[in-house]
């Protein structure tokens, strides 16, 4: 059975709530992250991934985020490429994170 790639903003909201061990990571831009993130968060831009891998837990589930969804699935399909096969992309990104708020 293929693992599971997507985590909802809801399935993450449980999670948090449930304490679940999680590294989140939004990989969004400076001047989008001044807007909010996800407490708990920690901010390594889309581009800056390849020279911070080792910022990047291989044993802790990872959920990386971005605005939509779209940047933070091309991110994780490329850990997954470079055997991180612990990542979680949070479908609808901050859109649905801040509209389930």
């Amino acid at each position: 059975m293929a693992r599971e790639t997507q985590i909802t903003t809801e399935e993450l909201r449980q999670r948090i709530a449930a304490g679940d061990k999680l590294q989140l990571i939004d990989v969004r831009e400076d001047e989008e992250v001044s807007q909010g993130m996800i407490e708990g968060a920690q901010h390594i831009p889309m581009g800056q991934i390849p020279t911070r891998l080792d910022e990047i837990s291989s044993d802790t589930e990872v959920v990386l985020i971005c605005r939509s969804g779209y940047r933070s699935e091309r991110v994780r399909e490329y850990l997954s490429e470079n055997g991180y096969d612990n990542c979680l992309n949070m479908s609808g990104g901050m859109i649905d994170w801040v509209e389930g708020e």
